[in-house]
C-alpha cells in the first residue's frame, strides 16, 4: 500500500512538471480541455489541481511569475509587481500603446457589441474608419456579422486577443459603469453623460441587430465578402 502512495505521488508530480513545461511552452493561453488532451486526457479535474499546486508551489518560493487565468484559459505570466523591470528589459520594443481614440473606440464596441460603425461614430462624434481597421489589423474587434437594418452594416465585436491585452478571463469580467464612476470620482471625471448616450433602443444587446441610428446605409469601403464576414473567435 506505501508502495502504492509514493507511486501515485510520483505520477502526480510527472503531471505537475508536464503542466508547467506545457504552459510554459505555449504564447497562448491554454484550456483545461487542452491541457488534458495533451496529457493523454488525465482528466480536467486533475489539470486544475496540478496548476492549483503550482501557483501554490510559485507563492511560497517566492517566484516572480504565476499561471494565470486569462481569455478561458490559463498562461504562464509575470507578477504584476515586476511590470517595471520588464519594462525596462523591452524598452525600445515593445509595440506601441493604443491611441486615446483607439480606446475609445474599442470601450464602445467592447461595452456594446455587436455594434456597427456608425453607431460607433453616434457616441463619439467624429469617423472611426481608420481606428477601427487599427482595432482590425491588431486583432482586438473582429467582424461579427451584419446587422438587419437599412443596408445590413457591418457589426463589430471584441476577439480573444482583446481578452489577453487586457487580462480578462471573460467579457463580464469587464466593470460595470457605475463601477467605473466610483474609481473615477476621485478624479472628478462622471460618466453619467456617456450612460444617456448608450440608449438601448439605439444599440442592440449581444445577439440582436440593429439598424445605423441615421437611417443611412454603410459606406461602400465597408463592402466585404461573406468569407470575410464569418468568424469563430469566440470572447466569451
Amino acid at each position: 500500500m506505501q508502495k502504492k502512495l509514493i507511486m501515485d505521488e510520483a505520477q502526480l508530480d510527472e503531471y505537475r512538471a508536464i503542466t508547467e513545461a506545457v504552459l510554459f511552452a505555449s504564447d497562448a493561453p491554454l484550456s483545461l480541455t487542452e491541457l488534458s488532451r495533451i496529457m493523454d486526457d488525465v482528466g480536467e479535474d486533475l489539470v486544475g489541481a496540478c496548476i492549483e499546486a503550482l501557483n501554490e508551489k510559485y507563492a511560497k518560493g517566492g517566484h516572480g511569475f504565476e499561471i494565470r487565468h486569462v481569455a478561458n484559459g490559463y498562461q504562464l505570466s509575470s507578477k504584476v509587481d515586476y511590470a517595471k523591470w520588464i519594462r525596462r528589459l523591452y524598452r525600445g520594443r515593445i509595440p506601441s500603446r493604443l491611441t486615446q481614440a483607439a480606446l475609445e473606440c474599442l470601450s464602445i464596441v467592447a461595452y456594446k457589441q455587436p455594434i456597427s460603425r456608425s453607431e460607433v461614430e453616434a457616441i463619439r462624434g467624429v469617423n472611426v474608419d481608420g481606428v477601427l481597421r487599427t482595432l482590425l489589423d491588431r486583432n482586438l474587434i473582429r467582424i461579427a456579422g451584419r446587422g438587419e437594418g437599412v443596408g445590413r452594416p457591418i457589426l463589430y465585436a471584441t476577439t480573444g486577443d482583446f481578452l489577453r491585452y487586457f487580462g480578462l478571463n471573460k467579457l463580464s469580467d469587464l466593470p460595470k459603469l457605475d463601477e467605473l464612476n466610483e474609481l473615477l470620482k476621485d478624479q472628478d471625471i462622471e460618466l453619467d453623460e456617456v450612460e444617456e448616450q448608450l440608449d438601448s433602443s439605439l444599440f442592440p444587446r449581444p445577439g440582436q441587430s440593429g439598424s445605423p441610428p441615421d437611417g443611412t446605409d454603410e459606406q461602400v469601403d465597408e463592402q466585404v465578402t461573406d468569407e470575410k464576414i464569418v468568424s469563430t473567435d469566440e470572447t466569451e
